[in-house]
């Protein structure tokens, strides 16, 4: 295979919402903490989530102002800071709104502090924040001029960084397209027993309106464990 296997790994309320007020509720910390431990159980060397999920559990919105940079033209070519790190955080970030303050997932993080922070981009990303990315550390790859071409990206995961195995971790949006270009081997998914209800909280796959959609894929239930408090983790494949 020439792209890493991509594992799915998220975790919904009983109506397949990713989001909402369920996640605040006292009873959904077990099924968090449960969730924490599938990801560490699977072992995988890099995991994937969208700008807006990094930005709500990891940038919690800094921005940065790079308004005053005076920063010449930087080649669009990827740019790799280390290839010896032992995990990797991928933040899918087209336009370079992400407001990192150091190269990996910071200490306050229980679960993922060392993971080395690369970034995925288009060449509409500014010359400023290039420049940002290359002076605290950070990795970033392209994707394409305008849009994302995720194949592209992962098959650049697995030639630049070795990576066999990444856990794609959201949003919804995000897992859509991997959804939509046949991209997702796996899903791992842990059923939260409460219904969020919410008509505007975002599913596990959701379309965008610039993609083309290519009708559904079929799961194949490998595998299912009865969680403690009446959830579930489920294990499906898309290949029999």
């Amino acid at each position: 295979m020439e792209r890493p296997y991509i594992i799915c790994h998220m975790l919904t309320s009983l109506d397949g919402k990713i989001i909402g007020d369920y996640l605040e509720e006292e009873r959904t910390q077990y099924f968090i903490d449960e969730y924490e431990k599938i990801h560490e159980r699977y072992g995988c060397k890099a995991w994937m989530c969208g700008r807006i999920t990094m930005e709500e559990n990891f940038t919690f919105g800094h921005k940065l102002d790079l308004t005053h940079e005076n920063i010449p033209s930087i080649p669009r070519t990827d740019y790799v800071a280390t290839t010896d790190a032992k995990t990797y955080a991928i933040a899918v970030d087209p336009s370079g709104k992400l407001g990192w303050t150091k190269n990996y997932i910071s200490e306050w993080s229980e679960n993922r502090t060392e993971d080395h922070i690369v970034e995925v981009l288009t060449e509409l990303v500014s010359d400023a924040y290039l420049a940002y990315l290359q002076k605290i550390g950070i990795s970033y790859i392209f994707g394409g001029k305008e849009q994302l071409d995720f194949m592209v990206v992962v098959q650049k995961f697995k030639k630049l960084f070795s990576i066999d195995k990444i856990m794609l971790e959201g949003g919804g949006v995000l897992n859509g397209a991997f959804l939509n270009e046949g991209l997702i081997d796996e899903l791992s998914l842990v059923l939260v027993p409460i219904a969020d209800g919410s008509t505007n909280s975002l599913t596990l796959f959701e379309s965008s309106s610039h993609l083309p959609n290519s009708g559904p894929l079929n799961f194949y239930l490998k595998e299912i464990d009865k969680l403690n408090d009446g959830g579930f983790w489920m294990n499906y494949v898309t290949k029999q």
